[in-house]
């Protein structure tokens, strides 16, 4: 059994600020095989997590706010904002289920912002065609400069590298 409390909260969020990430993954499932993948992120506003899409057959990715506030980016193919979805423990919206071929991306608002992502499994790393052609590679130049955009960015913006 393992419980999601205020310990397990500031440990993740410790090893998010401590990471050059600055976000930090914790897996309930025991296994890369297992059908079903469970896991904890806490991010901060710092991080940069690549607009991407699950392709694979039922790919769909369930998140959950557990800590914070974040927003779930929806685009279309081309880079363009189809819809933006606060997150908040407080707010009217506390989770979201992707669909899969769904371009999405995560922006957490609040240092230590936790979301809970369900996913299929069995774990394969995602291929380079997921990953939006229009958005900077994690550890590119052009992130920082991206990343501003990406926060601003409303349904109808066009976003590219």
């Amino acid at each position: 059994m393992r419980i999601i409390g205020k310990e397990f909260f500031g440990d993740l969020e410790k090893k998010a600020v401590e990471s050059p990430r600055k976000r930090a993954h914790f897996n309930f499932h025991k296994s890369i095989d297992e059908d079903i993948h469970r896991l904890c992120i806490a991010a901060d506003p710092e991080t940069y997590i690549r607009p991407h899409r699950h392709s694979r057959l039922d790919a769909w990715e369930l998140l959950v706010i557990l800590k914070g506030t974040a927003d779930v980016l929806i685009f279309d193919n081309d880079g363009t904002v189809k819809e933006r979805i606060e997150l908040s423990v407080s707010g009217e919206t506390r989770a979201i289920e992707i669909d899969e071929n769904t371009f999405h991306g995560f922006i957490p608002h609040e240092k230590g912002s936790i979301v809970l992502e369900v996913k299929k499994g069995p774990y394969l790393p995602t291929p380079e065609s997921d990953f939006a052609p229009w958005a900077p590679a994690e550890g590119s130049e052009n992130v920082p400069e991206f990343l501003s955009r990406l926060k601003k960015a409303s349904p109808g913006t066009k976003l590219s590298c």
